[in-house]
């Protein structure tokens, strides 16, 4: 088969987090990311940018409980919520993020409004702020809240994008960690350690341990290994460095030329892919994807 024109070329994956995913539970977690994914995917095969892809995407994760972002998040110490999200547009270069929120229905759309100011990263009430002057949607903090279980592991959700204008988009979003001290943020809004898009180079999202993410700036390994490597190789090379401060950790990639790969050394790391050259598969584990090409 002949590849598909960069018009005709689109590509997505997402994720669900990097945990043990309980036993009986497997199902959800790949449903729930093909529901995001096909929110993302509809918007790339109309033509769409990869920015709004990836909001689309990334919203889906926070309306499903399965979760840990949005709807699914869980209590700090003090028995707060708190989110982070982050997105990056990699034509621009631009980041929006926002970290500690208590009342955000969708962080990652708030993120995304934050594109083209000056700030990067806004925190806690400053992010808030920025959110009711930009229409965003708040809600009380309980209605963020898991029924379930606080324990949900590293369940940062995320997504990246490529659409048929050549452009690449990365986002994550999270619900925070159970019992982390108040006012902790991890890697999920920090581009370089959550997450990075950059259209000469690739995109990437991660979840996993956010301290040891953040410690070895794992996002900006994994874009430095794509400038010379295969997604695959340079996955592998990312969590070689992992090994050094410890932690798990999954992540996803799309290069420049729309090829799609991702890995884990978690029990379990939910993901949904598609593109224009391979229809919309879901999966809990890698072992479960065995293609080597999944372009």
């Amino acid at each position: 088969m002949s590849e598909p024109s960069r018009r005709d070329r689109w590509a997505i994956i997402v994720h669900g987090g990097a945990k043990d995913i309980p036993p009986g539970q497997e199902q959800i977690h790949r449903d729930g990311c093909l529901a995001a994914l096909g929110a993302g995917q509809a918007v790339l095969e109309a033509g769409g940018r990869a920015l709004d892809a990836v909001v689309a995407a990334v919203r889906a994760l926070e309306d499903d409980p399965t979760f840990n972002a949005g709807r699914g998040a869980v209590r700090n110490a003090r028995g707060e919520v708190e989110l982070d999200a982050a997105i990056m547009d990699g034509q621009t270069l631009a980041v929006g993020g926002v970290a500690a929120v208590k009342t955000l229905r969708h962080p990652i759309s708030v993120a995304a409004a934050m594109l083209p100011e000056v700030p990067v990263l806004l925190v806690g009430e400053g992010a808030e702020a920025f959110a009711r002057a930009h229409g965003g949607e708040f809600c009380a903090p309980a209605d963020l809240l898991a029924a379930g279980p606080d324990d949900r592991g590293c369940d940062t959700v995320g997504c990246v994008a490529l659409d048929r204008h050549g452009n690449i988009a990365a986002g994550t979003s999270t619900g925070g960690l159970s019992g982390c001290h108040p006012g902790r943020v991890g890697d999920s809004p920090l581009p370089g350690c959550g997450l990075y898009a950059d259209n000469a180079v690739g995109g990437v999202s991660l979840s996993g341990d956010g301290e040891s993410l953040i410690r070895t700036t794992l996002a900006a390994r994994l874009m430095q290994g794509l400038e010379t490597l295969p997604p695959g190789p340079a996955i592998e090379t990312a969590l070689s460095h992992l090994a050094r401060v410890g932690g798990e950790a999954g992540l996803i990639v799309i290069d420049a030329a729309g090829r799609i790969d991702w890995d884990h050394t978690s029990a379990q790391f939910a993901v949904a892919h598609a593109s224009a050259s391979q229809p919309a598969r879901a999966f809990v584990n890698r072992a479960e994807d065995a293609r080597k090409d999944l372009a």
